[in-house]
């Protein structure tokens, strides 16, 4: 089980929160960081932190998904964008909310950094989930014991 907690003494966050508490014994799954590149290996939306954003969320579903898990478990998530603008950071937090992410609402950091690791990558996006007990299924891309 997943509790969120939104501390009241704090500022309260916008449709997030401050921590994610999950009982132990819970299979947790921890993602590199999803980057804005195709199956190809070739960088989506060249110059656009919003093409790529959209890009990251939909290669971050898939590691997801082979995890066993989906955006609804994901509990932490850190948000790199190569810009020192807030409008720009902003641009890509409207994608991150509409993409499902803030159900939970799950906690994160939005960064504004001077570079990523490929040329012209804009946007990247660790994250955190609770891989949610699914009995007898073998989820693609599992490592089992």
């Amino acid at each position: 089980m997943i509790q969120r907690v939104t501390v009241p003494c704090l500022f309260p966050p916008p449709r997030y929160s401050h921590a994610s508490v999950i009982e132990a014994g819970t299979k947790l799954a921890f993602l590199a960081g999803s980057v804005p590149l195709d199956a190809d290996g070739k960088l989506v939306g060249g110059g656009d932190p919003v093409r790529q954003a959209r890009q990251v969320m939909a290669n971050l579903e898939r590691q997801l998904e082979a995890a066993g898990s989906d955006l609804a478990h994901v509990v932490a998530t850190d948000v790199y964008v190569v810009s020192g603008d807030p409008s720009v950071l902003s641009q890509v937090w409207d994608v991150v909310e509409a993409s499902g992410l803030s159900t939970g609402p799950h906690s994160s950091t939005l960064i504004g950094v001077a570079c990523l690791g490929y040329t012209g990558q804009l946007v990247e996006i660790t994250a955190t989930a609770v891989v949610p007990e699914q009995a007898g299924t073998h989820v693609p891309g599992e490592i089992r014991p």
